[in-house]
């Protein structure tokens, strides 16, 4: 029986496959909460509450999505199988795929190569 926290969650992943932008908080001086943030946020409540669901559809991502949603899955899967996470950080070492990201009012520009041998260089130093 499909219950509305699926149908959440699918509109969440459909969301953060097409995202074009990486963004864990607001943004710009408003601190705006961008729609693919509200996205990773619904997966990140679902691994909480609906874990098996959730991670079917991060795994999906992590295969198919465009760069910033797969950088949003591989957080996402990281968050919660450390190991999983690095593996996956690791395989999209060589994506030359790009995005946009956000901290705060910065604005920037990078691959998801470059992305994912920045969070192992973070792991191997934590």
């Amino acid at each position: 029986m499909s219950g509305s926290w699926e149908r959440e969650l699918d509109e969440a992943a459909r969301k953060l496959d097409g995202a074009d932008t990486l963004a864990f908080g607001g943004v710009g001086l408003a601190g705006q909460i961008l729609p693919v943030t509200e996205a990773y946020r619904t997966l990140e409540q679902g691994l909480r509450e609906h874990p098996e669901a959730a991670r079917k559809r991060i795994d999906r991502l992590l295969r198919r999505g465009s760069p910033a949603g797969r950088a949003y899955a591989a957080t996402l899967l990281e968050a919660v199988d450390p190991a999983a996470g690095r593996d996956a950080w690791a395989r999209l070492r060589g994506d030359d795929g790009e995005f946009t990201t956000f901290s705060g009012c910065l604005m920037g520009r990078t691959t998801l190569g470059e992305y994912a041998a920045d969070r192992l260089a973070g792991a191997q130093s934590s």
